[in-house]
């Protein structure tokens, strides 16, 4: 239990406690290729290679594509957010003081899962540098470029995730901005800023990689990377006669792994650029 509990005690005004400014989950698990209720420590993806057509003589055989098949191991980490509530504590108090700590914790794992996601993105070898500038036209256009190039399907399924710097400069961008290209697809998107452009549905994240002042932002297919969980987010409120407090515990176990480096694109971009 926090040991600042006591500035939250009977003598507020308000009965409503306000959590901390977070992102209240995960934003990137409904964007790539998931596999739930995974049993054993790993999970396995499978990839095929692409096929080639070929001519067939007159009573002759048909040409066999021979398409090459390869495996991605996945490992699960088990993940906890745990935090306890002391029951005397409890009676001092005019929130409800259990229900903050359930939301914060499953906030916490869900902001774990995008953590496992980015980490694993940020393994391909397609790197558009950072050139001392920031999220440009001509950077969005070359990585759109590599996708195409690598025959990245064009289905729907292609996400970007670019930081909040990036995405302002991004709405100086007519086409991006536009009220045209808004919209909410996909029903986990709704209430949050998102667009559509170029056949990419964008976001903005908070947790992407920034080093030296320059931000990681990733254009990626949605089977380009697998998250496996052996157990989704779940919660269990107990109670600990040894600690005369109930601990609201939040448990995950998931891992994530890159299973096609050629539909992952990574964009550096200035993080301080002046936005005009």
């Amino acid at each position: 239990m926090s040991t600042q509990i006591d500035n939250s005690f009977i003598n507020l005004y308000c009965a409503d406690v306000h959590n901390a400014y977070q992102q209240q989950g995960s934003k990137m698990r409904n964007t790539v290729r998931l596999k739930s209720n995974v049993q054993g420590a790993k999970c396995v993806f499978q990839k095929s290679g692409k096929g080639t057509a070929g001519k067939k003589t007159r009573h002759g055989n048909v040409p066999i594509m021979n398409l090459t098949h390869s495996s991605v191991s996945c490992t699960l980490e088990d993940w906890y957010a745990a935090e306890y509530i002391d029951r005397l504590d409890e009676l001092k108090q005019n929130i409800d003081e259990r229900q903050v700590a359930a939301s914060a914790g499953a906030w916490a794992l869900g902001r774990k899962i995008d953590e496992l996601v980015i980490t694993r993105m940020d393994a391909t070898s397609s790197v558009i540098p950072e050139s001392t500038s920031g999220l440009t036209k001509g950077k969005i256009l070359e990585a759109f470029g590599l996708l195409n190039a690598n025959d990245v399907p064009d289905d729907g399924n292609r996400f970007a995730v670019v930081g909040p710097h990036q995405w302002n400069e991004l709405l100086n961008i007519e086409e991006f901005k536009s009220a045209d290209y808004a919209g909410e697809k996909f029903p986990w998107l709704k209430g949050t800023e998102s667009r559509t452009w170029l056949g990419i549905n964008w976001m903005f994240h908070t947790g992407l990689p920034v080093e030296a002042g320059i931000r990681k932002c990733f254009l990626y297919h949605k089977n380009a990377i697998g998250l496996a969980e052996g157990q989704e987010i779940k919660a269990h409120v107990d109670w600990v006669p040894e600690k005369a407090a109930h601990l609201v515990d939040h448990m995950l176990s998931a891992g994530a792994c890159l299973i096609d480096p050629s539909g992952v694109v990574e964009v550096q971009c200035d993080d301080d650029t002046q936005i005009l």
